[in-house]
This record gives C-alpha cells, sequence and structure tokens, in this order.
C-alpha cells in the first residue's frame, strides 16, 4: 500500500469503539469483486460490485495519478472511455488523459469526490495530451489546464473550437446522463447553439470546480436494478430546453460568485453527513456483501 495512502487512513482511524468509517474500508480494498457488474445506490453513496480496470495506458488515452488507484469503474465506463479517447483524434488531439474514475469496488473515497461511487463516473482532463508515454512518477507531477478565467465569468486563451467538438462528442454518446463543466464554458459554447445542439447540449451541466477537466456520469446500464440514476436538474429539460437560460446565468452572477453576509442568519442548521464520514450503516445494504466478497 502506497505511503501517502498508509498516512491517510491512519488519520481516518477511528476512536477506540467506534465504527470504522465507508471509506477507509473500501480505499483497503485492493482488488473488485468477480462476477458481473453491479453499480449499487447513488453515484454519491454507493459502491459497486464487478468493477474492472482502466489500462494504465492505451493507444488513445493515459490514466493519471495511478498512485491513487482510482482507475476503476464500471465495464460501460470503461467502454465509453476508451471509445471517446479514439474519437478525440478526429478533432487533432492525441487522446485524452483520464482522471479519477473509483476504487476497485466503488463506495466513498478517502480524498476528493462526494460521487464516483457506483463505477459510473470520470474525471477528463482539459489538458491536450503532448504524449501517451508518460512514466508512472511523470503522470503524478503533470497537471491539467484552465480554460476558464480566473473571475468564472468567461473562457479563457486556452479554449479553442476542439473543446467544443470534444464535448459535443461526449455529450452526444447514449450512454451518458450529464457531464459536469464549468458555467462558462457552456456558456460559451451558448453563444452559438443551434436548435440541433438542444439534445447534447441538455447534458452539460454548470458545476463549480470543473475548469480543468470535464466530470463525465453515466446512466444506469440496462439490467442494474439496484442503481438509482439522477433525476434532472435543470427545469425547462422537459420542455425541450439546452439549459442555457436565467438558471445558466445565475452560475456566473454576483449573486453566486460574491454572496453577500446575510444578516441574523438564524440557527445553524444540523450537521449533514458528507461521505468521507460514512460508515458501512449509511449505505445500500448490498454493500456490506460488496466489501466481503472474495
Amino acid at each position: 500500500m502506497k505511503p501517502w495512502l498508509v498516512s491517510l487512513l491512519l488519520l481516518l482511524a477511528p476512536p477506540a469503539g467506534a465504527e470504522t468509517l465507508a471509506a477507509k474500508l473500501f480505499a483497503a480494498q485492493l482488488q473488485p469483486t468477480s462476477g458481473p457488474a453491479e453499480p449499487i445506490g447513488t453515484y454519491a453513496r454507493g459502491c459497486a460490485a464487478g468493477n474492472v480496470e482502466l489500462p494504465e495506458t492505451g493507444p488513445t488515452w493515459q490514466a493519471m495519478r495511478l498512485s491513487r488507484d482510482r482507475n476503476w469503474g464500471s465495464p460501460v465506463l470503461v467502454s465509453y472511455l476508451e471509445d471517446l479517447s479514439h474519437t478525440v483524434t478526429q478533432f487533432g488531439w492525441r487522446g485524452l488523459y483520464i482522471g479519477d474514475m473509483g476504487n476497485p469496488r466503488g463506495g466513498p473515497m478517502i480524498s476528493g469526490h462526494a460521487s464516483h461511487q457506483m463505477g459510473l463516473d470520470a474525471d477528463v482532463w482539459f489538458l491536450p495530451p503532448s504524449r501517451l508515454d508518460l512514466s508512472r512518477a511523470a503522470r503524478e507531477k503533470i497537471s491539467s489546464i484552465s480554460i476558464r478565467t480566473d473571475d468564472q465569468l468567461r473562457v479563457n486563451q486556452n479554449w479553442n473550437p476542439s473543446y467544443r467538438e470534444i464535448l459535443k462528442a461526449a455529450a452526444s454518446d447514449p450512454r451518458v446522463d450529464r457531464i459536469f463543466v464549468a458555467a462558462a464554458i457552456k456558456l460559451e459554447i451558448c453563444k452559438t447553439a443551434k436548435p440541433s445542439d438542444t439534445k447534447w447540449l441538455q447534458h452539460l451541466r454548470p458545476e463549480a470546480g470543473h475548469e480543468d477537466h470535464f466530470h463525465v456520469r453515466l446512466k444506469c446500464p440496462p439490467g442494474s436494478a439496484l442503481c438509482q440514476t439522477q433525476s434532472p436538474t435543470v427545469s425547462e429539460l422537459s420542455k425541450g430546453g439546452n439549459g442555457c437560460d436565467e438558471t445558466l446565468n445565475y452560475w456566473v452572477s454576483d449573486a453566486y460568485l460574491h454572496p453577500k453576509p446575510v444578516k441574523n442568519p438564524g440557527p445553524k442548521p444540523p450537521h449533514r453527513k458528507g461521505p468521507r464520514e460514512f460508515t458501512m450503516a449509511d449505505l445500500p445494504p448490498q454493500c456490506s456483501a460488496v466489501l466481503s466478497a472474495n
């Protein structure tokens, strides 16, 4: 086990008599379960049986930050990423750098993401690969690039038309539920949106922290009875809209980016558990079997 992981697990160790955190238990599992793939629960409260590993290097991709051991996902996710990495070569890219996917058995992570728990989420870097033979050490040092300005209002000098084509290809795949990007990125694409773009543009959702990568989230695969796909979050989608409306504009508004202090805010709301605080009791009951399986 990696030294940094050992140190982090020690920090997460519960006091004597307390229940072990689910994130620690899942991080300790270095292999997936055998048998068929089964996403269980929700993207932010679940686990995954039958995950497979995205090969560290392929003809048109490289998995990054290998020390995290997060290049695992449902077979449908691995196939999607391999397909997309080949497709982007049509737009002048050599392939893709793939960031975090999930743990070998899914579940909460000991750092970073709140979601990525069912093997159906993946981060794809906005850094166009200059080479696809990076060493393991190089993959720990290199970082992606932001394509959004620091004020969060627009795309920056790194933006070029290939990003629109890549996001269109990524979002047009029928396996995709949604793709998270910085609001400024969707705003840029909305400037030239045509009615024919509505279907794929619906899948692009604004989300903070997605200026240097896009986060792909796939639908529950057919037959996955224990998997819960998200409900739509853009109000006009059911009416055929593309999300280029006041809902999107709010993400770059002064009210959102620079909220004013609230006078007399009232009582503090009760604490809501985050994924790194989950115990096994907070996850679907089937996750205990996933954790203990050979």
